[in-house]
């Protein structure tokens, strides 16, 4: 999801035609911010209301370490982690233990927000946490785990454990066509995107572009549906709504990740900027527990993977599941085997 953005300013520059500049430069063309909320699955409130984020809490009881879900702020909203009954990841977490439980709900970007940065998105981060109380126990997907494993880097008393889902941290490794077109697309051609947005990467406009090559069998795959043929296709119909409901990025924010994570790796190189400091992995001594898909279209496992080594943490637990990106966090058979050994690894030790 987080690449999808990338994927338009390669169209952009590869365009022959002026289609995809029809599309991204349509004067009346719907700004892509929801009036209304997006559609959570388990009952929750608003915690905290912060410039960037909601904080929701789906807690059920219980005042031991809490569980933070860091979910990815990339095109679709922040409930893929919690999209349907059977496929909700905050439904596997509290039935499995984790009975403190709050996710970060990322606020789309409206014009006034197009100068925000990756310190922004940190600094409500550092915020929220305070207000639920540290340490915590750090659970970041796709680009919300390079967020949370940035986090814990700069703040290490304040995680626990850390787990990070799908996220692309040692970039140069493994075999990804999306790290491929980051390291070859001029900046410019990303700038000229946000430009035609007012300074914004608008989800609507970029989904519109991707819609026929991605549109098909995704929500087949990220479902990995079970049961009968009217369930099925009441998931696929709440599947094309969520996928329908798009967000907007800053360009600023954008821009520095595809810079700094993308193009010059520097997680890797220990001189990732982060709230007036360079992040050093080494700093990282947390438990870890690492989750990619083996079949993942946007991240290569082993640019996850290889945070292992990157990382001073005495206690590293992996696993590869045979999915792709979005069944990582809606996937049926993935949350009932994955998760809930994530589940039981976390509430280990005095968890909640």
């Amino acid at each position: 999801m987080f690449f999808w953005p990338l994927i338009a300013a390669s169209e952009l520059v590869a365009a022959q035609a002026s289609g995809f500049a029809r599309i991204m430069t349509a004067a009346a063309y719907p700004s892509s911010v929801p009036s209304d909320e997006a559609p959570w699955s388990t009952t929750n409130h608003v915690r905290l209301d912060l410039p960037t984020m909601r904080l929701r809490d789906f807690s059920s009881g219980g005042d031991g370490t809490a569980t933070l879900v860091c979910a990815p702020f990339a095109l679709h909203e922040a409930n893929v982690a919690d999209f349907a009954p059977g496929h909700s990841l905050v439904e596997t977490l509290l039935h499995g233990g984790c009975h403190h439980l709050l996710v970060t709900d990322w606020r789309s970007a409206t014009k006034d927000m197009r100068l925000l940065s990756l310190d922004n998105y940190l600094a409500d981060l550092n915020v929220a946490i305070d207000e639920i109380g540290a340490p915590v126990d750090l659970v970041g997907l796709c680009q919300g785990g390079v967020m949370a494993l940035i986090y814990a880097a700069r703040f290490p008393n304040k995680v626990r454990k850390l787990v990070l889902a799908g996220a692309p941290i040692d970039t140069d490794a493994g075999s990804s066509l999306f790290s491929a077109t980051a390291r070859a697309l001029p900046l410019s051609a990303l700038d000229e995107v946000a430009n035609l947005g007012d300074g914004r990467m608008l989800g609507r406009r970029v989904l519109d572009v991707l819609r026929p090559t991605l549109i098909g069998t995704e929500g087949l795959q990220a479902l990995q549906l079970q049961g009968d043929e009217a369930e099925a296709e009441s998931l696929m119909e709440r599947f094309s709504a969520w996928y329908d409901r798009t967000v907007n990025l800053p360009g600023v924010y954008y821009h520095q990740l595809l810079l700094w994570l993308f193009k010059e790796n520097r997680l890797v190189e220990g001189n990732f900027p982060a709230l007036g400091r360079e992040i050093d992995l080494a700093d990282v001594r947390h438990p870890l527990f690492l989750l990619a898909a083996r079949d993942d279209e946007f991240v290569a496992p082993q640019q996850l993977l290889n945070a292992a080594r990157l990382v001073s943490s005495e206690v590293v637990e992996e696993m590869t599941e045979p999915c792709s990106h979005l069944a990582l966090f809606m996937g049926h058979a993935v949350l009932n085997d994955a998760w809930r050994r994530i589940a039981r690894w976390l509430r280990q030790d005095g968890a909640a």
